[in-house]
């Protein structure tokens, strides 16, 4: 049993087949089932079963898979001691995030890593629904990933988890819409109204799905845009409205558009930071950690007040 053969198990137990798997570690599927051939014979007791054309661990499979994120977390523990004692930050880190993130953070990120004193820092779009973002730590450093406060957490079992923003969603409208006058807006008030939403799974469509519920109607959905510029867009040139994160969003002043807070329902998303535990202590991780904590300050320019999570 060594290293490999233990991250391979955690990948098989994080993305569900072989093939999968073999995807995310760069090998071919017949060099992941040899793998798992070989672990497999070294207990007595199956590690995976097949549910249909999908492969789980079993409980033991699933206790080896904790036991080598420990083992991951060590080994990179011993190299970071290394990395720490000579100061190095000279690898360069990999960052995902979804769309919206990915706008507001990456710019500023690319720019920081121009000096010598940041490590290097490659970027990449990853605009996946809210359940892929963990799956995705198996090959970025950082994860920039999304959820509604209503939503399931993230399982933190094999994850870090840390925060990086707590962000309302608004209700955009154009300003001649007959609701624009209002300060706060509840369920009640957006009955009969109609909607440019994004595809389920995604913070806006969560979000909407919730004022449904606590509306006791459905919301009619006109339209299912995913990208933020073409929803307002869109609705400065209609009567539909739409849901707008305030932080991360920036509407031009020319498309007349306005946000209005929602109230009685928990309309925050939750921006975090997922990571493999074993990522976690390298210096040039921590180094880009912190300037993406940085960023996130930074967008809120006053103290909002306290939000519900």
């Amino acid at each position: 049993m060594d290293l490999y053969q233990l991250s391979l198990l955690r990948e098989l137990g994080e993305h569900g087949s072989v093939a999968a798997t073999a995807r995310a570690m760069g090998v071919s599927p017949s060099a992941v089932s040899q793998s798992l051939g070989v672990l497999q014979r070294k207990f007595s007791v199956p590690l995976t079963r097949r549910q249909g054309r999908a492969v789980e661990l079993t409980e033991a499979g699933a206790a080896l898979a904790v036991a080598a994120v420990s083992v991951a977390d060590a080994m990179s523990r011993a190299e970071t001691a290394v990395d720490d004692f000579v100061g190095d930050i000279g690898r360069t880190v990999r960052v995902s995030a979804f769309h919206s993130a990915g706008v507001t953070f990456f710019p500023q990120l690319a720019a920081l890593a121009q000096a010598r004193s940041f490590p290097g820092v490659e970027c990449v779009d990853e605009d996946v629904d809210r359940d892929s973002f963990p799956g995705l730590t198996a090959n970025y450093d950082i994860v920039i990933g999304g959820r509604m406060g209503h939503t399931p957490a993230w399982t933190r079992d094999r994850l870090v988890v840390l925060s990086l923003l707590r962000e309302p969603m608004d209700v955009a409208m154009p300003r001649s819409h007959p609701l624009a006058t209002k300060k706060f807006l509840s369920p009640s008030d957006l009955v009969g109204t109609t909607w440019i939403s994004t595809h389920a799974g995604f913070s806006p469509a969560d979000t909407l799905d919730a004022i449904a519920s606590a509306a006791g109607q459905p919301m009619k959905v006109a339209h299912r845009i995913n990208d933020f510029d073409t929803a307002a867009a869109m609705i400065a040139k209609g009567g539909h409205l739409t849901l707008l994160p305030r932080y991360t969003v920036h509407i031009p002043v020319a498309l007349n558009v306005v946000l209005i807070p929602l109230e009685g329902i928990k309309s925050v998303r939750h921006i975090d930071m997922l990571m493999r535990p074993e990522r976690v202590g390298h210096a040039a991780v921590a180094v880009v950690a912190d300037a993406l904590r940085r960023i996130a300050r930074s967008l809120v320019v006053t103290s909002p007040p306290k939000l519900e999570s």
